[in-house]
Parts: structure tokens; sequence; C-alpha cells
């Protein structure tokens, strides 16, 4: 494994760290890590039911949280690390922060927009373009969402038997 490889893991054991969190909040668990020159400047997981809010994904709140502590809406020279592939919404703010890479674990099948339904991250008509490195710890990552869900559904069944 490289260097690279090494750091990228790294790097996406904190997000799990921030996807475990939001789980145990009763949040869909998923986290995310934003780094600037090898230095973790934001962390962030989900918070959508917690604060109401649509936009309180992971990524989305990481990467504000990242610009304000680096005092800068441009995120060059940073990349996402995020449990989950990106929606629209995520990319999109990758694509207007201008950051340089997203590396995400469990892709989405139903609203990635990272390679598996869109790819945001290098349509021509846009902007800006930034590297992708898919499935870094995907296993971790979806066995996170799985479980969450699993654990909802039980509860769903539990409560209806009961009443």
């Amino acid at each position: 494994m490289s260097g690279a490889e090494k750091n990228d893991e790294a790097y996406m054991r904190l997000a799990l760290e921030e996807a475990a969190t939001a789980g145990a909040e009763g949040e869909v668990p998923i986290g995310a890590v934003v780094v600037c020159d090898g230095e973790v400047v934001a962390r962030a997981h989900n918070s959508r039911e917690t604060d109401a809010d649509p936009s309180a994904h992971a990524e989305f709140s990481a990467m504000v949280a990242a610009a304000r502590e680096l005092g800068r809406w441009r995120l060059t020279g940073c990349t996402v690390y995020v449990t989950l592939e990106p929606c629209l919404m995520c990319a999109g703010l990758m694509v207007n922060a201008r950051v340089d890479r997203c590396v995400y674990g469990a892709a989405d099948p139903k609203g990635g927009a990272l390679g598996t339904l869109f790819d945001v991250s290098h349509d021509p008509r846009l902007n800006h373009a930034f590297e992708v490195t898919p499935g870094v710890l995907a296993d971790e990552s979806a066995e996170l969402l799985r479980g969450f869900f699993r654990e909802r559904r039980a509860a769903r069944r539990s409560s209806r038997q009961t009443s």
C-alpha cells in the first residue's frame, strides 16, 4: 500500500468516527473530514434531523466549517473525505468551492453524483473539475449504513407488534 493510500485510509477512519457519532445521535451515519496541506481543518457528520436543516449533510457541513477555519470560500488545496458518495447538492458545492479532490467510501446507487448516477466532478459544462477516489474503506462505510437501517426497520416492526 502506498503512502497516499495509507493517508486516505487514515483520514477515512476519522470520517467513519464522525459517521458513528451521527448514528449514535439517530442521524444517518455519514461522516466527513476536510484535509488541507496534510492537516485536518474540519470534521462533521450528518445532522439534518438534529438541526432541522436539509443541507446538513456531513460533507456540506465540513466544507462550510473548513471555509470558515481557513478564512476563504475557495477550498483549493483541500481534499474532502466522506463515507458515502456525495449527492448532487454536495458534489455541486465541491465544484463551487473548487476542492482538489474527493475521497469517498461507499457508492450511492440512489443518489451518487461522483460517478454512480452522475459525474459532477468532470462535467465539461462546469467551471471546475476535481479528482475522485472511490471505495476507500467502502465495506466499513456501507456496513455502518446497513446496520443503522437494519436497526431502524427492526424498531419499526417491534413498535407495530406492540401496538
